[in-house]
């Protein structure tokens, strides 16, 4: 009894010692983040997405949002990258949680990349169309630009849904006035080898590829 005792102290103690040093962590990036005397404050672009956003089966920073961040820190001083995409994630769950991201990073720039997994899971097109337009209405009624980052089906899903759920995203950048980049894999979409063995998500390797063909709808928008 008394040697389990000891172990559990001991295990406890272990576990203050690393809560004692997370907090502290957390303590000084919030410091870090808070502008010095005289400069101007962050900038923040907020990426909404799914899996293809955050990075799924690579780590975070091999990912085409991370690199954005690379390059944006490179030669878009005074921006930051806050990246809350979610693996899975449908139009409707972004929809249900952008508000609360809005005011958590107050972003100047929102990219919302979102509707890959309506498309799989073959959910109505006029309720994912409602969820985007909600998501666009949410950011701009908080100040913020919009880039609107599209997807393509496969053609198995059939002519009508796949031709409709492209328009989807067409549809609600025109109403809403915001700029589309119609097809966030289009650079590898064709390439059997840029994919993971699940067919679905892209590898590292091409990841800069990702990057470079978001950047150009961007860049504009980080004045």
């Amino acid at each position: 009894m008394k040697s389990r005792y000891a172990a559990w102290r001991a295990r406890s103690q272990r576990g203050l010692v690393a809560l004692g040093a997370l907090l502290l962590a957390l303590a000084s990036s919030v410091q870090a983040a808070q502008p010095g005397p005289g400069k101007s404050p962050q900038r923040t672009l907020l990426v909404l997405g799914d899996s293809l956003s955050a990075a799924y089966g690579l780590s975070a920073s091999q990912g085409w949002v991370a690199l954005t961040a690379e390059r944006m820190a490179q030669t878009k001083p005074g921006w930051r990258v806050v990246n809350a995409s979610i693996s899975g994630e449908t139009t409707a769950g972004g929809a249900s949680r952008i508000a609360g991201e809005l005011t958590r990073s107050r972003p100047a720039v929102v990219l919302l990349a979102l509707g890959a997994n309506d498309g799989l899971r073959g959910l109505p097109l006029e309720q994912m169309r409602a969820n985007l337009d909600k998501m666009v209405r949410a950011a701009k009624s908080a100040g913020a630009q919009v880039l609107l980052v599209g997807m393509r089906m496969p053609p198995n899903l059939g002519k009508a849904y796949t031709e409709g759920f492209a328009q989807s995203f067409q549809r609600v950048a025109k109403e809403q006035a915001v700029p589309l980049l119609p097809f966030l894999l289009e650079p590898i979409a064709q390439d059997r080898s840029a994919f993971q063995p699940d067919d679905l998500h892209p590898t590292a390797a091409v990841q800069p590829k990702l990057r470079d063909h978001v950047w150009p709808a961007l860049e504009p928008l980080l004045k």
